[in-house]
C-alpha cells in the first residue's frame, strides 16, 4: 500500500506538471504552508512561507503557473507522514531553463492532506544554471 505522503506527493507534482492550479489547492490543508525555497526569495521576501489556502494559490500563480516543471527525484525516503526526496526540478520560464538541485519535502496531517511542502534549493546555484531556451 502507497503511504498517504507518497500519494500526496505524487499528485502535488501531477498537478504541478499540468498546472492545474485546483487540483494542486485541493492538495493542501487549510493551515498547509509552503516553503519553495526554504527562506528568503523573489516568492517570499520575508523568508516565512506560504501559509493558509489563500497564500498558497497566490504562490502557485507566481511561480507555477508561469513555468514547465519536470522533477527527477533520485531518492525517497518516507517515515511516518513526511517524505523526503533527493534529485533537481527543471524549471522553464520566461525563456530560461533552470536546474533547482536540493531536497524536497512533504508532510501530511491525519486526513493525508499536504500539511508542509518545503523545498530546501540553492537560489545562487539555480540561477547559475540559467540557459536560454
Amino acid at each position: 500500500m502507497t503511504a498517504p505522503v507518497t500519494l500526496a506527493g505524487r499528485r502535488s507534482r501531477e498537478a504541478a506538471v499540468a498546472r492545474d492550479k485546483q487540483a494542486w489547492l485541493d492538495l493542501f490543508a487549510e493551515d498547509a504552508v509552503v516553503e519553495d525555497p526554504i527562506g528568503p526569495s523573489h516568492f517570499d521576501p520575508e523568508g516565512k512561507g506560504h501559509r493558509g489556502k489563500e497564500a498558497i494559490a497566490k504562490f502557485f500563480d507566481m511561480a507555477i503557473a508561469p513555468s514547465r516543471l519536470e522533477f527527477h527525484f533520485d531518492k525517497t525516503y518516507v517515515c511516518g507522514d513526511e517524505e523526503a526526496n533527493t534529485g533537481h526540478i527543471v524549471i522553464v520560464s520566461s525563456g530560461y531553463r533552470v536546474i533547482a538541485e536540493g531536497v524536497f519535502t512533504y508532510r501530511v496531517d491525519a486526513d493525508g492532506k499536504i500539511a508542509a511542502l518545503r523545498a530546501y534549493w540553492e537560489l545562487e546555484k539555480a540561477a547559475a544554471s540559467a540557459q536560454p531556451v
